[in-house]
């Protein structure tokens, strides 16, 4: 009878542990990195900003660790793998192999990287540079992708989608050299990704000037502090020569909230938060975190997750809409007269243009005489055909 007695109590011990712990199993389960449609997405990306991982800061790593095998246990392809600089701490060799081997079997399936200030201030230029490139072509070699580069400076055009990718031209201490060459350079590249109808994706480290909480987010009260540098003007300017730009940068340790993501005039930009470090100043500042990115027809969607622990947090998402800004009736609400109504619509991009007639059509609904909610639809074609649908609605009053 005792023999009995304990072995239900093991029974009985076995079912509540299970009971405790299916729930989490099941919700790990759910949360492996997917896209919110997979028969829809178009593009598929993490994104990571400074995981500056230190020969000497050895709390770093682990974070880098940790969030690689969150990649890895995906349940979808990932494109690629966003590193918006400060990659290593001190550019030390030891630094970029561990970095190289933290990440090298994530099965990305290429690696998109910028230098931060961390990865070049120390050195001699070129031997930072070599150091740079040598880690982001072994990366790619290994990943199977086409993608090499030689200089830290480049773009790469990923499933019909450019990505521009901004380098210092010197090493300086915290902010970047870009020259009047490769502003130009810049220029021309985000024109040849406009003409494409697609987003085109600027990775660039330090944010723009007085942008994403800056100064005071640098803890600084010189308005440089914490930006690009001298040339933050011209680059904004040239970013908003063409809508769809989208801007991700990283560099202030911020964490989700209010200082991640901002509108600056046609650039969409969104500030990373550090993959390693500690973050500050956001509502959320776990250690581990940053964003997947999927690219659909009519929107960017941001996903904010936390790589380390292998959660979505999508109360700090962000979506960005690729091809209307808005959709206006000439006028929602009429007085009864018997006639039939037909409000013009206007229609704006996300450039800020009025959208010729050319490119959409409206249908309306029959009648339209009588007291009531009326709904008329809008169908877009030519270059906005991928927008979505849209309904407008007017009402007659007796």
């Amino acid at each position: 009878m005792k023999t009995l007695k304990k072995l239900n109590a093991c029974l009985m011990a076995l079912v509540m542990l299970t009971a405790l712990f299916a729930p989490f199993s099941a919700n790990a389960q759910n949360s492996r990195i997917s896209p919110l449609d997979k028969n829809k997405v178009k593009l598929h990306c993490a994104l990571w900003g400074d995981p500056q991982v230190s020969n000497y800061l050895k709390e770093r790593e682990p974070y880098v660790i940790s969030s690689a095998k969150d990649i890895k246990n995906s349940a979808s392809r990932i494109d690629a793998l966003v590193l918006a600089g400060d990659i290593t701490e001190n550019s030390i060799a030891d630094e970029w192999e561990w970095v190289y081997n933290d990440i090298k079997d994530t099965g990305v399936k290429n690696y998109i990287t910028a230098t931060g200030n961390h990865d070049i201030r120390i050195h001699d230029y070129d031997t930072a540079r070599e150091s740079f490139t040598s880690f982001t072509n072994r990366l790619n070699k290994k990943a199977g992708s086409k993608l090499r580069i030689n200089k830290l400076y480049y773009s790469y055009t990923l499933k019909g989608y450019k990505f521009i990718v901004l380098g210092s031209e010197k090493s300086l201490l915290e902010e970047a050299e870009i020259s009047k060459k490769q502003l130009s350079w810049l220029d021309k590249e985000l024109k040849d990704g406009y003409k494409k109808n697609h987003p085109t994706f600027v990775i660039v480290h330090q944010p723009l000037k007085n942008t994403h909480g800056l100064p005071d987010t640098w803890g600084s009260s010189i308005k440089s502090a914490g930006t690009v540098g001298v040339q933050s003007d011209a680059i904004k300017k040239i970013l908003n020569k063409y809508a769809g730009t989208v801007l991700i940068t990283g560099h202030l340790h911020t964490g989700f909230g209010k200082y991640t993501y901002q509108k600056i005039g046609n650039i969409q930009s969104v500030n990373l938060p550090s993959v390693a470090i500690d973050n500050e100043d956001g509502s959320y500042n776990d250690n581990g975190i940053g964003y997947m990115m999927e690219v659909y027809g009519n929107e960017i969607v941001f996903r904010a997750r936390n790589f380390d622990k292998g959660v979505y947090v999508p109360k700090y998402d962000i979506r960005v809409n690729l091809y209307i800004k808005s959709a206006k009736l000439s006028k929602k609400t009429y007085k009864y007269d018997g006639k039939a109504k037909k409000p013009k619509v206007k229609i704006v991009d996300v450039y800020g243009n009025k959208v010729s007639k050319k490119y959409y059509k409206v249908i309306y609904p029959k009648g339209r005489k009588k007291p009531g909610t009326y709904k008329i639809k809008i169908i877009f074609k030519g270059k906005y055909k991928k927008a979505k649908p849209l309904t407008r609605k007017f009402k007659i009053k007796k």
